[in-house]
């Protein structure tokens, strides 16, 4: 793990100095297509480089919100991964939208553009470190680990589907995760294995049928997102991508949901042309 340290000491979370006993940690991803740490981290401390929009998170509320994590991981200005840590390990964290913010130790991945093999698995390895790392310290087990999409089915965080959107598409999830963690506690590597078929062909878009007329549409795929208030309708239409989630075997992103990637539907209603 390459470790560094530059706490957030101007962010609301920060100077409000509540701490918790840790008793969990959550795995988030930013969902954004940024994976420089200087978009989140800063100042530059050498090694980050400049952000020059100067929209980091050290600042009382970034982007009007009270957010703050505990660290960030993704690449630093000469491309290679690091962990940075942004609040004391004990110090509440505005993370998790619910509950979870008085248990759990809480991090961000930054995402890329969720296709590239190579940065997934530097991150995902750097992750596994960390919460090794963190385990070890606290008294913790990968039985303590969620993400933040598991978090909300726990009720005790916000309705976000992170990291689930982006580890299926490596061969990976939390279970596979947790297991990798173990494997670090026990002794073992903690750098997991990859799958033998990656990296994973490009996908190819594909047309469906849907043969009924009040399919929803939601904003995430599962039923634990809401709907966007619409219906397919009966018709033909363009899968872009496919994701899994609750409450259906496969979902599918609709071609005119493309860029925001807010409108799913269940595959379970939908036969492949």
């Amino acid at each position: 793990m390459n470790l560094h340290k530059l706490l957030l000491t101007n962010n609301d979370c920060y100077k409000a100095g509540k701490t918790i006993k840790p008793k969990g940690i959550m795995v988030h991803s930013t969902g954004a297509n940024n994976p420089n740490l200087k978009r989140y981290v800063g100042p530059d401390d050498g090694l980050l480089g400049v952000n020059q929009y100067g929209n980091h998170w050290n600042t009382a509320t970034p982007g009007g919100r009270q957010v703050c994590v505990h660290a960030f991981i993704g690449k630093l200005k000469d491309g290679s991964i690091a962990t940075y840590q942004t609040l004391p390990w004990n110090m509440r964290g505005w993370h998790g939208g619910g509950s979870s913010n008085n248990t759990h130790i809480g991090f961000e991945i930054c995402e890329d553009g969720l296709t590239d093999a190579s940065y997934f698995y530097a991150v995902y390895k750097e992750a596994v470190e960390l919460c090794v790392y963190l385990c070890k310290q606290y008294g913790l087990t990968e039985k303590n680990i969620i993400c933040h999409c598991e978090g909300y089915k726990q009720g005790i965080a916000s309705n976000h589907g992170d990291v689930m959107h982006w580890f299926p598409r490596h061969g990976k999830s939390m279970d596979t995760f947790r297991a990798d963690v173990k494997a670090g506690l026990s002794g073992g590597t903690a750098q997991p294995t990859e799958p033998s078929d990656t990296p994973t062909a490009a996908f190819e878009p594909y047309r469906v049928r849907v043969a009924i007329s009040n399919l929803n549409i939601r904003k995430g795929p599962g039923t634990n997102y809401g709907t966007a208030g619409k219906y397919t309708g009966k018709g033909v239409f363009t899968i872009v991508e496919e994701a899994s989630g609750a409450g259906a075997s496969r979902w599918g992103l609709l071609k005119a949901y493309k860029k925001n990637r807010n409108g799913w539907i269940s595959l379970d209603y939908a036969a492949k042309l």
